[in-house]
């Protein structure tokens, strides 16, 4: 019997490997979310809103408009404006309007925005090395290219 099967206390066989190994990752991506939530509550953000502050602290002083940040998310969400309203309400991103075409709004992370990523750094370091830290390095790289390769082939894949 699987880890898999132990954890959800099942008594048959998954029908398919697909099966397990599709669940397996759902299992695993909704531990890894619950203990960055965890860990991002004190810090009043959630890890949709860390993702953005990520996405906008790459992106530099140009910022991005919303559908680019939207198109960055790791785990995409049907309301990018609400989400950079509420960062913008907490002052940890700043928005303007684009002078050439008005349509187009910029978004850009605040000197606030780049201290709470700064004072999440090691907290998260320190978290994602329990979380994976005890797995050889040789055996993540396969866990990733595995994991590039479902996303490669799901028909809903972005690029």
């Amino acid at each position: 019997m699987s880890q898999l099967a132990r954890e959800l206390k099942q008594t048959r066989p998954f029908p398919s490997a697909a099966q397990e190994a599709v669940l397996s990752i759902k299992r695993t991506a909704a531990l890894l979310d619950l203990r960055l939530a965890e860990l991002l509550r004190p810090f009043g953000i959630t890890p949709t809103q860390y993702n953005v502050l990520r996405i906008l602290r790459g992106a530099g002083p140009d910022g991005l408009p919303r559908c680019e940040v939207q198109a960055r998310l790791v785990a995409p969400v049907a309301d990018t404006t609400r989400l950079l309203d509420r960062l913008e309400r907490m002052a940890l991103v700043a928005r303007a309007r684009s002078t050439e075409d008005r349509r187009v709004v910029t978004s850009r992370i605040t000197p606030r925005g780049l201290a709470m990523l700064d004072k999440v750094a090691a907290p998260l370091k320190v978290l994602e090395e329990s979380e994976v830290g005890r797995v050889s390095g040789t055996r993540l790289k396969a866990l990733i290219s595995v994991l590039d390769e479902v996303r490669r082939l799901t028909p809903c894949h972005r690029e």
